[in-house]
């Protein structure tokens, strides 16, 4: 068969029912395929860069590997940042990229671009097909690189004349990579000496990363913090992993981390992270970041390991496979949960100090919508049960901090690169995987703009998605820097010409409303989360609100700004 029809033969072994992309000459092989599978749904995005953002939420919010189809030069280069963005956060994506023919490569041929050079720092792995007999292999070694291990977006390069080609399709079963072996199974040693610090704390905390969501191992984190009686923290990544309303649970730590979770922290002498990498924004000034405590660092990506911060018990494996031997350990030692109860009263008395002294909270205000009520009544009237997508920047803490996330794979934000534009066509994808459920993207005026195109996708595919602008007219998080360290010089960051979003909704055939009184945001909300259409909901918010509590960079994340 050709090569075109081998990988759409490849897409369907490998269970795939979504693809996100744009068409051009490099590909039109593999749509001329496509058009003929219709088991394989394709969504015609209107960037090439909403495609790789589309295949991330899809990945995100279902577990399984999101894959975004491309065609060469700037069909290729339009989906770096997308591609930067899963890598940074560990999503499992596979991008087929449009190349001119192998005899065209380094030719400067139309629409040629060196795409597997441009993106060798942000991939997990990339690959150039050079031969069609190597083109079943590298699919499927393509998929298993993305979700295995420590997952991550694969990039595979396809050369016009490769999609022509003929050749034999004979798809492995199984693939074995010599240099590449995750390691699943931890030591049993490493897990006895995690349990023996754990024991001998008396104020231990357990830290929850993404990792935890993408092992899935959520049931045995809260199995684990409400047996040993665990105060739980969790990244910006991490949340979902753990109830948000849990008791045991003191939200996000770190930069915009509520008071307690940093606090906490601070003061711990034993921490357990678990599938969290200890970047700046979690640690603050890192030779102040749990100064008093011994790290226990759970974690399938060796690199990750004594990377930022020095871990006194390193253990590499695959965070649910760790989680569960250390549950058994702590069956076999046979202390009952009285027993952690009692152990650690002192220790939960003094968060709960904490927790009152400064409690999450806004002030309210008569003439001004508060971001922070939004989010709170958003959560209230859904009763947490929606798939969350931020955009990047003052809406994505809000966020954070204000809507208490109850499972995994419920917030869709870019953690790691911070994409302003992600939230949008992110939500496209969770939709798309997530058909049953309401799916909210919450935006600034600012991020929202950047992949407004998407309308068009999403109107197309009769997605419901609610978009949910906090609109204050600023690039909000540069301003607040601006005010806070930069003497209230606003250089570049208030909008003069922001569009009308009601009727750029209603242009796209979507449902625009606008506000501008908190008496206003619950009826409005309750009205947009029943109707069965997607709508822009732009909400004038009060203008120079912050987000806080707030560590300013450099500083120990105890040297929170507090209002």
């Amino acid at each position: 068969m050709t090569g075109a029809k081998m990988i759409v033969e490849a897409l369907k072994k490998e269970g795939v029912e979504v693809i996100f992309g744009y068409p051009g000459g490099a590909v039109i092989d593999i749509y001329d395929e496509l058009y003929k599978t219709p088991e394989i749904k394709h969504v015609l995005v209107r960037h090439e860069q909403g495609a790789a953002h589309a295949a991330d939420g899809y990945a995100r919010s279902t577990g399984k590997v999101g894959v975004a189809l491309v065609t060469s030069g700037p069909g290729a280069t339009n989906t770096v940042t997308g591609i930067a963005t899963a890598y940074m956060d560990s999503i499992p994506i596979v991008v087929l990229t449009g190349q001119v023919p192998t005899k065209l490569i380094g030719n400067d041929a139309f629409q040629e671009v060196d795409i597997t050079g441009i993106t060798r720092p942000i991939t997990k792995h990339n690959f150039l097909v050079k031969k069609i007999e190597d083109l079943p292999k590298i699919l499927k070694a393509a998929f298993y690189i993305a979700k295995t291990g420590r997952p991550g977006p694969v990039l595979v390069d396809l050369p016009k004349d490769i999609q022509q080609a003929k050749g034999e399709f004979n798809y492995p079963e199984e693939i074995k990579l010599r240099s590449y072996n995750p390691v699943y199974e931890p030591h049993i040693k490493q897990i006895e000496k995690a349990y023996t610090l754990l024991e001998q704390a008396e104020r231990p905390v357990l830290m929850l990363g993404g990792g935890v969501i993408a092992s899935n191992a959520s049931e045995e984190a809260v199995k684990l913090a409400e047996k040993l009686n665990l105060p739980v923290v969790m990244t910006l990544m991490g949340l979902g992993a753990f109830p948000g309303e849990h008791y045991q649970a003191l939200g996000m730590l770190g930069m915009h981390g509520t008071y307690y979770a940093n606090m906490a922290v601070a003061n711990c002498d034993v921490l357990l992270a678990v599938g969290a990498r200890f970047d700046d924004r979690v640690t603050g000034k890192v030779d102040a970041f749990a100064p008093g405590a011994k790290i226990i660092h759970i974690d399938i990506d060796p690199t990750s390991i004594q990377k930022n911060v020095k871990v006194d018990v390193p253990i590499v494996a695959d965070c649910k496979r760790a989680l569960t031997r250390l549950l058994e350990v702590t069956k076999l030692v046979g202390r009952p949960k009285k027993y952690w109860k009692e152990r650690f009263k002192d220790w939960w008395e003094q968060i709960d100090i904490w927790k009152k002294r400064y409690p999450l909270s806004y002030k309210e205000d008569p003439n001004y919508i508060k971001p922070q009520f939004v989010i709170e009544k958003l959560y209230e009237l859904t009763k947490g049960e929606a798939i969350v997508a931020t955009e990047v920047g003052q809406n994505q803490m809000w966020t954070a901090l204000f809507y208490k996330f109850k499972y995994p794979r419920t917030l869709i934000t870019s953690g790691g690169l911070g994409t302003m534009g992600f939230g949008f066509p992110a939500s496209i994808g969770a939709q798309m995987g997530n058909p049953e459920k309401l799916v909210i993207d919450i935006a600034g005026d600012g991020s929202i703009q950047m992949n407004i195109q998407e309308l068009a996708t999403a109107m197309e595919q009769k997605l419901p998605i609610k978009i949910i602008i906090l609109n204050n007219g600023y690039l909000g998080m540069v301003r607040q820097w601006q005010e806070l360290f930069y003497g209230k010089r606003y250089s570049a960051v208030k909008f003069n010409v922001l569009p009308d979003f009601v009727k750029l909704a209603e242009a796209y055939g979507a449902v625009g409303i606008r506000i501008t009184r908190p008496e206003e945001v619950e009826p409005t909300l309750k009205k947009i989360l029943s109707m069965n259409t997607l709508v822009i909901l732009d909400v004038h918010i009060a203008p120079e609100e912050g987000v806080f509590p707030m560590v300013p960079a450099g500083k120990a994340t105890t040297e929170m700004i507090l209002v």
